[in-house]
């Protein structure tokens, strides 16, 4: 309740996706992170995946090559490939690699941030991508995120490291370095899943949100496994 004794308006989750981009080096595994700057309203000065809020034009770009099957089943139908186009276009964005293929016939940009990913001479590809699980901000936050969490080899990836300037300090970092460094606690739990997959020891998607104030999370069924209503 409010000081003035009116119940609180929740703000309804935004959908936004990110990608773990993971490299192996002599042996070891690496993850590529950036920081957000000091500016941000949303998570200012700490650590995390390229990623971002889903755009109405992810919806309606298409995708050189689709989601596999198994990967699109573990997310909604209607907005696995778009949630998939906006972890590759936001990665795009912030740091410069390109998950794509040379285009060999003309496509056509839904806006402007599509027309410059389509600018390097690729179309977006999605085949190559893996799906990792999801993560709800807190109820009580006054920016809430709906975010989901893909992963794919850093070998698909084209490009020099650089990007918009929206994540600095972009580096590449094993699982127990990234643990060091300001990150949130789903970043935290991400970081985990990823270190589980490395061992192979990974299970399915998962769900991380917030009960009773406290973090908790919980497996999450692939969409065609669930009941009908």
């Amino acid at each position: 309740m409010s000081d003035l004794g009116q119940p609180q308006v929740r703000v309804r989750p935004r959908d936004a996706a990110s990608l773990v981009l993971l490299r192996h080096e002599g042996g070891v595994a690496r993850v590529l992170m950036g920081r957000r700057s000091k500016r941000h309203a949303f998570a200012p000065d700490v650590f995390v995946f390229p990623g971002g809020r889903l755009d109405p034009g992810d919806a309606r770009m298409a995708a050189a090559t689709p989601l596999r099957p198994d990967v699109a089943l573990k997310l909604s139908p209607r907005r696995a490939e778009a949630l998939a186009l906006a972890a590759v276009r936001e990665t795009f964005e912030e740091t410069g690699l390109i998950l794509g293929q040379p285009i060999t016939s003309p496509v056509v940009a839904p806006n402007a941030a599509w027309a410059e990913f389509l600018a390097t001479g690729h179309a977006p590809t999605l085949h190559q991508i893996d799906y990792l699980g999801r993560a709800i901000t807190p109820p009580d936050s006054p920016i809430r995120f709906h975010a989901r969490f893909f992963i794919t080899d850093a070998d698909h990836a084209t490009g020099a490291l650089g990007g918009s300037g929206e994540l600095i300090d972009l580096d590449w970092v094993t699982v127990e370095e990234a643990l060091r460094l300001p990150v949130l606690d789903v970043t935290e739990y991400v970081l985990a899943q990823v270190a589980a997959r490395v061992a192979g020891e990974a299970a399915g998607p998962t769900l991380f949100s917030y009960r009773n104030g406290r973090a908790v999370s919980r497996p999450t069924q692939p969409s065609g496994a669930r009941r009908k209503p």
